[in-house]
């Protein structure tokens, strides 16, 4: 109920937050519930699932809705770790922990097949990451400023720099992901370009983050697989 599991015969080393920013990608996250909660429990962690979702039609902000989404699972629990999660990225080995680095912000998705399983450049943060409460806060969370873009990574890598810290990787025979809106025909006629920055994040991070984070809940919801939170 509510996404939540805990190991029935044992007690969890580690409590895992998985956050996913989600606008009506129906297929997508019946694909990701059906493989997260069996390769999480293999894990033996303790975890709650949790779905961000915006309301309305207009451009989608990924990472302030990870933010809301940070803030809502800390009321829960207090979690060792924040894991963020694209709702169209499966985990392809049990080995790739869903735990968080003690020192820095860990990168889990190091080979992508839409990358070749090669990292498309030297700081991609995009599609699973995994950072604690502590090294969320410090970095002031990730920029609400960014709608209908992918170029909010750059700036949280950046971020992560500027905070004193440094991205971690798991390595990438473990860290491999299936991205499930991928096709090979769409690359070939299309293939993927670095999204150009328009913030000067070394300018910006201290104030556009968890410390300016305003929203409006809307409704908060158990369902069997996961928590929904409805935000304006």
């Amino acid at each position: 109920s509510g996404g939540h599991y805990r190991p029935p015969h044992c007690l969890a080393r580690y409590k895992s937050a998985i956050l996913v920013a989600y606008r009506n990608q129906e297929k997508y996250l019946h694909h990701l519930l059906y493989y997260i909660h069996p390769f999480l429990q293999r894990q033996q962690l303790s975890y709650t699932i949790y779905l961000i979702q915006q309301v309305g039609s207009g451009s989608f902000n990924r990472a302030k809705l990870l933010n809301v989404g940070v803030r809502e699972a800390m009321k829960d629990e207090d979690w060792d770790c924040l894991v963020l999660h694209d709702v169209d990225l499966v985990p392809e080995n049990d080995y790739n922990l869903y735990i968080c680095d003690e020192y820095y912000p860990k990168h889990l998705a190091s080979a992508m097949d839409k990358f070749q399983y090669t990292l498309p450049y030297k700081s991609f943060f995009g599609g699973v990451s995994a950072l604690t409460p502590d090294h969320y806060m410090k970095m002031n969370g990730f920029p609400n400023t960014y709608w209908g873009d992918d170029g909010e990574n750059d700036d949280i890598a950046a971020r992560i720099q500027l905070a004193g810290m440094k991205i971690v990787r798991t390595s990438p025979h473990l860290g491999r992901y299936r991205v499930m809106s991928y096709s090979e025909e769409a690359e070939m006629q299309e293939p993927w370009r670095r999204p150009t920055s328009r913030h000067n994040t070394r300018k910006t991070w201290k104030a556009d983050g968890m410390n300016s984070l305003q929203f409006r809940l809307l409704s908060r919801t158990k369902h069997p697989l996961y928590t929904r939170i409805i935000v304006d």
